[in-house]
């Protein structure tokens, strides 16, 4: 016994030994994370269940299972990307009234579900669901024989059986069943000759499949042995595509109006509005259809068997703005507890792709699932306390003699100390809406204000401390510019131009005419500022921010239009312009062209000054990744000190930008090109050619090095590449740079790693004054952001260990980098569909804030160089206090000593 006992103690010791963890207090005290599903696609509301849920899947591949009472997520289940991850069918068992829809598996076996999806197309996946826990039960898949017609199928499941419908446009439809647990064929697959169809006029509506044409709808019943061609009269031709009304079996909406084309399934006539949703209560079927209206939306119902109104459903509450057009998605009810009445949830899906649920009048919460694709992020300081804003406002006061400074300042202390005593008496003025919610600048700049845009075009102001959100705002019809670009967001002013607030600018393009949109707001209250939406006449090309005006703080933004003309917002920093050059990428063709802007005579005119073609003599390369420099990134150190004590100067262009094309090759599959492009001068300082490689590309540019990762086809690994440009042992100017008349071509030193997991997103720390050591951010395919110190990419690795290697402190190169778990910045808290890594300075030199953007929401801070501008937490104030007393006073005692024997020497 005791020989166990002590093979046990040493099993544990020997774990003990091999873990590593946070303290308990350190876990979320400098990061938080918020999980998402994505947008709304197909969802069931359940209130009589034992444990009420409610279950959905999303646009973005996700099968998850809400609370009814918050809305949080009770599980969640991130399934493939798309697009083997598009979710084609949600099903789940026992959600109707109608018995031919129950799947539960009998007594002893385990081939039900609670809930069914079928995915993907090449394969097909079909999995069966455990709702109480999210577990996966069972799964079977098909692989099509054509797999690019496979991208149009569609599927049907009634009373156990799985239909999969495969259109061939302009043809006929092919339709298979399959028992629905096991994934067995039931016979042969069916052809049904229908030379009507097309992608944008058919739809699927149960087992019908529906089509327009003309002023008729033609439709067949896929499950019916008769085939027979039905044909459905309209009285316009439809203006808008036909959408199907889930929950009834051949019933489709037309332009705002529900028609049935199934002779078993009535619906009641002279009804229009924007959505619809079929539930049930007490084995009656409802249909319920919302409509907004000036602010307000209503909610009514009916019963579809007498077409009777169901007054009990019916609501109006105010809506707010932020969350865009709503669609009624699903809904149920039940019986309210005193047996009176009953108490129903609509759920909405909105165009700002948030999630919300209404309730006896009221939204009873909502989920902001537009955060699950941030396009564009920004740090923003937050404003100053009254008595610094104060003391600020001194600082900057002009220049003069002494007296007048030591008037103003002692004016100033007498201000603060009149509004102190007002406010301990309680007559002080009230606080400010910021200050009131806590939004005031700390001693270190770690607080800021978090400005979030999303591609639905929805923005949001959140606190990066807490993660609470201060604001909304939603910006209906303006998406993201063509050449594959997304909307951007600039700030213009900081907080940092007291009394002046800060302003920040969204530009995007408006989705009925293609000009260009500009809409600009406070970022600290999300209020309309300083003109607001404004509509240009005009389709942007390209955008620069310029420098800062004297009067108001605020940079200009330099537009060029599809015309070649430029323009500025606001005009009053119009001549700042001058000077200034601009580039263009198309993506496509690879070509690449230089302007210069000239302001003379009070107008601005660009002159095309160079072109570069990076497609190949065929043309078949493709952009797919440019990287350039941080504009507000700081260059501590000019040089690098080699072992012979000598400097290698670094290669430092401000207007170096990196672009990667890719092309398929018939010897090598694909290869991949890297070119460092002057864009001002159009010449072209490095390439470099990797073959058998493909993406995915992830790419970073800082200082004077830059990496890339990609995937090695040869090899079937990821590999990443760095390279630092150098200019030599001299430099040939130290203060300003210019392209027009550069140094020679760099010393370029390149080496590449293999890296033991896929690569999502690259980014480097930025700090103040860039002081402190450079790290870049890996973003894994699992979910975790590593830090990766950059003495570990250094393409000046030596093979071997030399002396002077070891002078310059350069470790030997290794090929394989290591991961180790305590450079994981989001320990256990992984970010599902990692996309885009955000960085910024803060207050401190030492600390970088970081946000993680994907599915979820990831906000951090890390510090490079450890925090040695900063104390520690548990550093020992009254330890340190005892010490200087005693040194003080041990001095001052030692100083009387040593004066009153000097005096007894002086009398001897």
């Amino acid at each position: 016994m005791q020989e166990k006992w002590l093979l046990a103690g040493l099993s544990v010791a020997l774990l003990l030994g091999t873990c590593s963890a946070l303290y308990e207090d350190q876990i979320k005290k400098f990061d938080w994370r918020g999980v998402n599903v994505g947008a709304l696609k197909q969802s069931r509301v359940d209130l009589n269940h034992f444990q009420p849920r409610i279950l959905v899947s999303t646009h973005e591949g996700v099968v998850a299972s809400l609370c009814v009472k918050t809305g949080e997520l009770v599980w969640r289940q991130v399934l493939e990307q798309k697009p083997r991850g598009d979710i084609k069918l949600l099903q789940v068992s026992g959600f109707s009234d109608d018995s031919s829809e129950t799947a539960a598996a009998p007594m002893g076996s385990n081939l039900g579900f609670d809930m069914l999806t079928v995915q993907g197309h090449a394969p097909a996946l079909v999995r069966g669901w455990n709702t109480n826990m999210g577990a996966l039960e069972w799964e079977w898949s098909i692989m099509p024989i054509n797999t690019e017609r496979a991208q149009d199928a569609l599927w049907i499941y009634s009373k156990s059986v799985l239909y999969h419908v495969l259109p061939a446009w302009r043809s006929h439809l092919e339709v298979t069943a399959y028992f629905a647990s096991s994934g067995h064929s039931t016979g042969s697959t069916s052809k049904v000759i229908a030379p009507w169809i097309t992608q944008e006029s058919c739809t699927l509506s149960g087992t019908f499949y529906v089509c327009t044409e003309g002023k008729q709808l033609i439709s067949l019943d896929l499950v019916s042995k008769s085939g027979q061609v039905i044909r459905t009269s309209l009285e316009t031709e439809p203006k808008g595509k036909t959408q199907a009304l889930m929950g009834l079996n051949g019933v489709v909406i037309v332009d705002g109006k529900p028609i049935s084309v199934n002779k078993d399934q009535s619906i009641c006539g002279g009804l229009q509005s924007s959505s619809y949703a079929v539930g049930s209560f007490n084995y009656r079927k409802i249909l319920a259809y919302a409509d907004l209206s000036s602010g307000i939306l209503r909610i009514n119902a009916l019963y579809l068997d007498n077409c009777a109104p169901a007054a009990d459903l019916e609501q109006s509450l105010v809506f707010p703005e932020h969350f865009g057009t709503p669609s009624l998605n699903n809904f149920d009810c039940k019986q309210k507890r005193n047996g009176e009445g009953k108490n129903c949830m609509f759920l909405f899906s909105t165009t700002s792709e948030s999630i919300v649920a209404v309730q006896q009048g009221r939204v009873r919460w909502s989920r902001e699932e537009a955060l699950a694709n941030v396009i564009d992020s920004q740090f923003v300081d937050l404003p100053l306390a009254d008595s610094e804003g104060t003391l600020e406002n001194e600082m900057k006061g002009k220049a003069g003699d002494i007296a007048s400074a030591f008037l103003r300042r002692i004016t100033t202390q007498a201000v603060q100390i009149r509004s102190l005593f007002l406010h301990v008496i309680g007559l002080g003025p009230p606080p400010t809406d910021t200050q009131r919610a806590g939004l005031v600048r700390d001693s270190f700049g770690l607080h800021k204000m978090l400005v979030l845009l999303t591609r639905a075009g929805k923005i949001f102001g959140i606190d990066n401390v807490s993660g609470k959100h201060h604001w909304q705002l939603y910006l209906s019809n303006v998406i993201g510019f063509a050449n594959d670009e997304q909307m951007r967001l600039i700030v213009q002013r900081s907080a940092k131009h007291f009394p002046l607030q800060p302003l920040c600018t969204i530009l995007g393009k408006n989705a009925v005419n293609g000009n260009g949109v500009l809409y600009r707001f406070n970022p600290i209250t999300g209020k309309v500022a300083e003109g607001g939406l404004v509509q240009l006449d005009y389709k942007i090309k390209q955008l620069s921010l310029l420098g800062e005006t004297e009067n108001d703080f605020v940079k200009g933004i330099l537009l060029l239009d599809a015309s070649n003309k430029v323009h500025v917002y606001p005009e009053h920093a119009t001549p700042l312009a001058d000077g200034m050059y601009l580039y263009t990428a198309d993506v496509k063709s690879a070509e690449l062209a230089g302007y210069f802007v000239k302001y003379a005579g009070g107008q601005l005119s660009s002159t095309h000054i160079w072109n570069a073609r990076l497609g190949g003599h065929n043309s078949e390369q493709q952009i797919i990744g440019v990287a350039g420099k941080n504009p507000i990134e700081h260059v501590h150190s000019q040089g690098r000190v080699l072992g012979d004590r000598s400097v290698l100067y670094k290669y430092i262009n401000p207007n170096l930008v990196a672009f990667v094309t890719q092309a398929p090759d018939s010897t090598h599959k694909s290869v991949l090109n890297l070119y460092l492009v002057d864009v001002v001068s159009g010449s072209v300082v490095f390439t470099m050619t990797h073959r058998k490689v493909r993406a995915p590309l992830s790419i970073v540019h800082s200082e004077n090095w830059l990496a890339y990762s990609y995937f090695n086809e040869k090899l079937r690994r990821t590999e990443i590449t760095t390279i630092e440009l150098y200019e030599g042992k001299t430099q040939a100017n130290s203060s300003v740079w210019s392209s027009l008349q550069a140094p020679p071509m760099p010393l370029v030193e390149r080496q590449s790693y293999i890296l033991p997991t896929i690569v999502e997103a690259l980014r480097e720390t930025i700090t103040e004054r860039g002081i402190t050591n450079k790290h870049v951010l890996i973003g894994t395919a699992s979910g975790s952001i590593v830090e990766m110190p950059w003495h570990l990419l250094d393409p000046r690795r030596p093979i071997a260990s030399t002396t002077q290697g070891r002078e310059e402190g350069a470790i030997p190169y290794i090929p394989e980098l290591p991961l180790p778990t305590e450079s994981h910045i989001n320990y256990n808290q992984t970010v599902a569909r990692l996309r885009n890594i955000y960085t910024a300075p803060s207050g401190l030199e030492s600390t970088c804030l970081v946000v993680a953007t994907g599915l979820d929401l990831f906000v951090t801070r890390v510090a490079p160089s450890k925090t040695f501008d900063l104390l520690k937490e548990d550093f020992d104030y009254i330890l340190i206090s005892i010490v200087l007393v005693a040194l003080t006073s041990g001095s001052l005692i030692v100083k009387h000593l040593a004066s009153r024997k000097l005096l007894k020497q002086a009398w001897k």
